[in-house]
C-alpha cells in the first residue's frame, strides 16, 4: 500500500511506523514501539527529537544523557550551560549531532540471551571436565591456545565465559580468548597466528597461490571451509599440540561435504578443496580415502562458477559481475592450481586426470595482463602439461581394453617424450627464481614417463636400455630429494620432506619399488647394487619422516617395504650373484652375458605407471597369504633394512618358503639351484602398497631389527588389513595401542 492509499484508509499513518489504521492512541503505540525496537543506529529518535523540539521552544536539543532517559533537559547550548540533571548527578553534559539513542528493552532481552548462552557454555564445559573450584585459584586449562581434555581440543566462548568459570570475585584465570569455533575444537588468536605462520613458512612453497598478506580472520569471512582447510595442513607438524590434526579431520570432515553441497559454490570453496587434495586428510583404507573424487568435485566446482573462463564468469552467474584486474588475476591463478592438483593426483593414483588445458592457460609470450601466470606456477604449469600428454598418449588407447598403447607405439612414444623431455628440462633449468620443488617435479615426471618400462616384453628391442633409463630416472628423483632434505637455503629450509605433499611421497613409493624390483631381478648384474642399496634404506628412513600420525600409512609402508625387502633377501643374492659371476669370469676370462626373463612384467596393467605399486600390491598378498600370517605386534618398532642378511640361521615362515631345508650348498648344482629359487620367489614377493593403502597389522618382520621369528605369529585377515581396516582414521595414539593389546588392529 503506498501513501495514498494509506491515507484514504481512514486514519492517516506514518510511512515510517507499522501501525494500523485507525487504532487509537497511535502516538503512545508510536512511543512506545519505538523504545522497544530502538538499537544503535537506529532512527526511531529523530521524530521524537522532533516534537520535543516542537514542544520546547526555549530548548534548541536535549543533552546526550537527557535523550537517552528520554527526560526534558534545560541545557542551553549558547553560552553552553550544563542542565540542572546532569549538573546534579555529576554527570558529563554533552550535546552530540550523531547521537544514537539505545533502547532498555532491547539491550536487556540481548543481554539476557548471552547470559542464557554462556551459562549454557558453562555447563558444557563442566561436563566436558573443567571444575569450577571455590577454595583455590584453577589454571587455565588452555595454555597453548587450543582447549585439551580426554585428548581432544575443546573451544571455550570468550571472555565472559572466564567469567562465568572462574565464580570467584577478585581471582583470576587469565584464559584466552577463543575466537575460531568448528564443532568442539578452538583456536586462539594466538594459536591461529602461529598455524598460518606454519603454513606460509613450510607448506605454502609447495602450491603457491594463496596471498600471504591477508589475515586469518580475512580468510575466515572469505570462506569457512578455506580458513580450516589451512589449519589442518598447518596442524600436520604442529607441536604445541600434536592432536590437533586427528580432532580436526572429522568436523573439517563434516564441514567438506556440506559445504561442497550446497551449490553453487565459490571459488574460495575451490582453493580449499585445492589444499585438502593436496594434503589429504589421514584415512586408512583405500576404500575410505576420497582424494581422487575431490579431484572431480574441485574441478567441476571449478568449471560451474566459470573459472576456466574468468574473463566471461557473467555467463555462469545470475547477478551481475565486474571483476577488476586483481580479481580476474586470482580466478586464473585458482584455475591454474586446480589443474596442477588434478594432474598431480591422477598421476599418483594412477588415475585419469580431469585437467582441461585451454585459451586461459596458453602461454603467450610478452603478455603481461591479469592472465600472466608466477614464474613458479607457470613452470609447474608446463610440467603437468607434459604428464598429461604421456598419460593420454600412452595409457589411453582406446583400441586396448586396458587402454595401453602397443609395444611399437608405446616404444615410439618414449623416445619422442624422451626428446621432449630433455627440452623442457632445459627450458626450466634455465629458468631464474625457481624454487627446487619446480625441479623435484620435473624429475617425477621424468619417472613417469620412464615407468613405462615395465610394460615392455623382454623381446622388445631396446628393453635393456629402457630399464636402464628407469633405473636413472629413479636414481635421479631421490639424489634430488636428499638433495634438498640436506640443503639450508634460505628458499627451501633443511627437512622439508616433513611438509611434503602427497604426490611427492606417492612418487617416492614409485621410486622405492622401482629400486626393489630391479634389485631383485636380473637386472641387478647391470646396475651398482650397493648405491641402489644404500638410497633403498635413505627412502625408507624419508618416509618415515613424513608420517604424521603413529602408525599412518607412510610408517606402515615403510615398515612393509623393509620386509620385503628382507623377505626377499635381496642382499644375499647379490653376494651369491657376485661370486658366480667371478667364478665365471676366471675361468672363461669374460663375464657371462645377462639372461634376461620375464620376471619385471605386471600383471596388473591399468593404472598407468603406477601400476608397478598396484602390481606389488596383489604379488605380495598373494604370497604372503599363501605362506604365512603376520603378526600385529610387529608395528611397535621400527624394522632394520639390514637384518635379513644376519637372519639366516633364523628364517622367518616366508623365508622357509624362500630356502627349503633339504637344501645345502655343498655343490655348485644345489647353490645354483638355490639362487635360482631365490630368483623367483623374490620377484614374487618384491611388492608393496601404495600411499592410500591400509595397513592394520603388518608382519613379525617388522618386530625388531634381527629379521623374523616364527614363534611369533599371530592370526590375522590381510583382506581386513589392506582393504576393510577395522579403525578409521582419526584415532589417537592411545586408541591404536589398545587396539594392538587385544589384537584387533
Amino acid at each position: 500500500m503506498d501513501a495514498g492509499q494509506g491515507a484514504q484508509g481512514g486514519g492517516a499513518t506514518s510511512p515510517t511506523t507499522s501501525i494500523r489504521p485507525g487504532t487509537g492512541n497511535s502516538y503512545k503505540r508510536k512511543r512506545s514501539g519505538a523504545e522497544f525496537e530502538s538499537s544503535p543506529g537506529s532512527g526511531g529518535e529523530e521524530n521524537e527529537d522532533e516534537g520535543e523540539r516542537r514542544r520546547q521552544p526555549g530548548v534548541k536539543r536535549a543533552c546526550n544523557e537527557c535523550r537517552q532517559q528520554k527526560l526534558r533537559c534545560d541545557v542551553v547550548q549558547d553560552p553552553f550551560t550544563t542542565c540542572s540533571r546532569c549538573n546534579r548527578l555529576k554527570l558529563e553534559c554533552k550535546i552530540e549531532s550523531n547521537f544514537k539513542r539505545v533502547g532498555k528493552r532491547s539491550k536487556h532481552a540481548e543481554m539476557e540471551k548471552q547470559i542464557d548462552r554462556l551459562r549454557r557454555q558453562l555447563q558444557r564445559a563442566q561436563a566436558q571436565g573443567f571444575m569450577v573450584e571455590d577454595d583455590e585459584e584453577m589454571e587455565s586449562p588452555m595454555g597453548n591456545g587450543v582447549y585439551s581434555r580426554n585428548n581432544q581440543s575443546f573451544m571455550g566462548s570468550d571472555e565472559a565465559v572466564s567469567s562465568l568459570l572462574h565464580l570467584k570475585q577478585g581471582g583470576s584465570y587469565s584464559l584466552p580468548r577463543i575466537v575460531y569455533e568448528i564443532e568442539n575444537v578452538g583456536l586462539t588468536e594466538d594459536a591461529t597466528n602461529h598455524l598460518f605462520n606454519e603454513f606460509w613458512a613450510y607448506y605454502h612453497r609447495f602450491l603457491p597461490f594463496l596471498d600471504s598478506l591477508q589475515s586469518p580472520q580475512h580468510y575466515y569471512q572469505q570462506e569457512h571451509l578455506l580458513f580450516w582447510a589451512i589449519i589442518s595442513v598447518a596442524s600436520r607438524r604442529y607441536t604445541v599440540d600434536p592432536g590437533l590434526l586427528t580432532s580436526l579431520s572429522g568436523p573439517l570432515s563434516r564441514l567438506l561435504w556440506q559445504t561442497v553441497g550446497g551449490v553453487p559454490n565459490n571459488h574460495f570453496v575451490v582453493k580449499a578443496l585445492c589444499l585438502i587434495c593436496t594434503w589429504p586428510l589421514p584415512t586408512s583404507t583405500t576404500s575410505t580415502d576420497p582424494t581422487h573424487i575431490l579431484n572431480g568435485v574441485m574441478m567441476k566446482a571449478a568449471t560451474g562458477i566459470g573459472l576456466h573462463r574468468p574473463s566471461h564468469t557473467q555467463d555462469f552467474s545470475r547477478v551481475s559481475v565486474d571483476l577488476n584486474k586483481e580479481q580476474l588475476h586470482d580466478r586464473v591463478t585458482t584455475w591454474a592450481i586446480c589443474n596442477i592438483v588434478a594432474q598431480s593426483n591422477g598421476t599418483g593414483y594412477g588415475q585419469p586426470a580431469s585437467t582441461l588445458y585451454d585459451w586461459t592457460l596458453a602461454v603467450r609470450p610478452g603478455d603481461e595482463g591479469p592472465f600472466k601466470l608466477s614464474p613458479e606456477l607457470e613452470a609447474r604449469l608446463k610440467i603437468e602439461r607434459f604428464s598429461d600428454k604421456i598419460s593420454k598418449e600412452m595409457y589411453s588407447n582406446a583400441s586396448d581394453p586396458r587402454g595401453l598403447a602397443g609395444d611399437e607405439m608405446r616404444s615410439m612414444l618414449t623416445r619422442v617424450y624422451r626428446r621432449e623431455f630433455n627440452e623442457l628440462q632445459v627450458d626450466i633449468l634455465s629458468r631464474d627464481h625457481l624454487s627446487p620443488i619446480a625441479n623435484l617435479h620435473l624429475k617425477a615426471a621424468g619417472l613417469h614417463l620412464r615407468l613405462s618400462a615395465f610394460f615392455d616384453s623382454p623381446t622388445t628391442i631396446g628393453y635393456m636400455d629402457d630399464l636402464m633409463g628407469l633405473w636413472r630416472a629413479a636414481i635421479a628423483f631421490l639424489d634430488l630429494v636428499f638433495e634438498i632434505e640436506t640443503a639450508s637455503a634460505e628458499s627451501m629450509p633443511s627437512g622439508f620432506l616433513r611438509y611434503a605433499t602427497n604426490y611427492i611421497l606417492q612418487m617416492m613409493f614409485a621410486a622405492g619399488f622401482t629400486l626393489l624390483k630391479l634389485l631383485s631381478s636380473f637386472f641387478a648384474r647391470e646396475i651398482e647394487f650397493e648405491r641402489g642399496r644404500q638410497l633403498f634404506h635413505r627412502t625408507i628412513q624419508a618416509i618415515r619422516s613424513m608420517s604424521v600420525i603413529n602408525n599412518d600409512l607412510p610408517w606402515r609402508l615403510a615398515e612393509l617395504m623393509v620386509q620385503m625387502w628382507n623377505g626377499a633377501r635381496v642382499e644375499q643374492r647379490s653376494q651369491m650373484q657376485q661370486m658366480r659371476d667371478n667364478g665365471n669370469s676366471n675361468s672363461n676370462g669374460h663375464d657371462r652375458p645377462t639372461v634376461i626373463d620375464d620376471t619385471l612384467q605386471l600383471k596388473v596393467r591399468c593404472r598407468m605407471s603406477m601400476s608397478l605399486v598396484f602390481d606389488s600390491i596383489w604379488r605380495w598378498r598373494e604370497e604372503f597369504q599363501a605362506q604365512g600370517r603376520g603378526s600385529i605386534e610387529a608395528m611397535k618398532n621400527p624394522t632394520n633394512p639390514d637384518s635379513a642378511a644376519e637372519s639366516s640361521a633364523s628364517s622367518t615362515h616366508m623365508d622357509s618358503t624362500l630356502i627349503p631345508p633339504s637344501q645345502t650348498s655343498s655343490s655348485v648344482h644345489n647353490q645354483n639351484q638355490l639362487q635360482s629359487q631365490l630368483l623367483s620367489a623374490a620377484n614374487t614377493a618384491a611388492g608393496s602398497l601404495t600411499p592410500n593403502q591400509s595397513h592394520h597389522g603388518l608382519p613379525s618382520g617388522m618386530m625388531g631389527g634381527v629379521g623374523y621369528s616364527e614363534s611369533n605369529y599371530e592370526v590375522f585377515d590381510p583382506l581386513n588389513w589392506m582393504l576393510d581396516g577395522l579403525v578409521d582414521f582419526p584415532y589417537s595414539y592411545a586408541a591404536v595401542q589398545g587396539l594392538e593389546a587385544n589384537g584387533l588392529g
